[in-house]
């Protein structure tokens, strides 16, 4: 990890008031592979962003370390996340939070990401959020997902594990619903007009993540 990485994190770890939630952030941005992933990316976008289940907006302020200055929208249904990120960014970031559903998102256009956010949903849910999202995206935009993907691997069997440590921990108050499978998150994509890249996101965790970026083409 490069120093500008640690500083990134430090600074980031910083702005929270909790020492949970300034532990959470500094674990999270150093061991989860998906800011390193997506981070150069949505950086670089000329584009808005929406982050959908932003949690305690961890993404939006590493997106501003990385100097994407578009507007940041990020919303969640946890109310109690929702204020804390509010809190950690009020000073100068200019990043919006408010508490919504994925399945019923508010007037946006431009990027839409969905991180660890579908399994959570009952599978008639998701194919409900994959369409709210593809409706925000305009010609050349994109879509980025992170999420668990079922199948009969050894990972699968410990994210499933996982999931249940910190449901018990009160951590996340919705719990898993439905797990899906590559195609159930992929088909509806290219249905509506993206084209679809998947790749394995676990990094050094033991979990079954798999990264998506669906493209909508250009105009």
């Amino acid at each position: 990890m490069s120093n500008d990485e640690i500083a990134r994190i430090a600074r980031i770890g910083a702005r929270y008031a909790r020492r949970e939630h300034r532990s959470y952030a500094r674990g999270k941005l150093r061991w989860d592979p998906v800011f390193e992933a997506v981070g150069p990316m949505l950086a670089a976008s000329p584009r808005p962003l929406l982050d959908v289940g932003c949690g305690l907006g961890l993404l939006g302020q590493y997106l501003r370390e990385r100097g994407f200055r578009e507007r940041y929208l990020g919303i969640d249904l946890d109310t109690r996340k929702i204020d804390e990120a509010k809190r950690a960014a009020r000073d100068g970031l200019d990043l919006d939070f408010a508490e919504g559903s994925a399945t019923e998102l508010p007037e946006f256009r431009g990027d839409v990401a969905l991180i660890d956010v579908l399994h959570y949903l009952p599978a008639g849910h998701q194919q409900l959020a994959l369409a709210e999202a593809a409706a925000r995206v305009p010609p050349g935009g994109m879509i980025v997902i992170r999420n668990v993907v079922r199948d009969a691997s050894w990972r699968f069997r410990a994210t499933v594990i996982e999931e249940n440590f910190i449901r018990a921990l009160r951590w996340m108050r919705y719990p898993v619903t439905h797990y899906p499978e590559r195609d159930e998150i992929e088909a509806p994509l290219r249905a509506t007009g993206f084209t679809t890249e998947v790749k394995p996101l676990w990094g050094r965790t033991p979990f079954n993540s798999y990264l998506f970026i669906a493209r909508r083409g250009a105009a």
